[in-house]
């Protein structure tokens, strides 16, 4: 499994309100799969990231281009491979 960081860039503050409950149900479920790492919001405002977990780029850019904020234009998207390094 490797870990793919989804940077969902704002481009339409209103809009996001409207898309964020089926944004985020979207990602429940894909949460319920295991195919999610982490996700949450910029405290900025600017936007959001999404670490997928998935087998392959492609695979992962398939559930990044489906979130609803990406298919309604609400977010501009930036898919990119992350090796973690924990420290415990």
């Amino acid at each position: 499994m490797v870990y793919y960081a989804a940077l969902l860039h704002m481009l339409d503050p209103v809009k996001n309100e409207i898309v964020r409950p089926r944004h985020i149900q979207y990602l429940d479920g894909l949460n319920e799969q295991g195919k999610i790492f982490a996700r949450g919001p910029f405290a900025d405002g600017s936007g959001a990231l999404v670490i997928y977990k998935a087998d392959s780029y492609e695979e992962a850019l398939s559930m990044a281009v489906a979130d609803p904020h990406i298919i309604e234009n609400v977010r501009r998207l930036e898919l990119k491979e992350w090796i973690p390094y924990f420290k415990n």
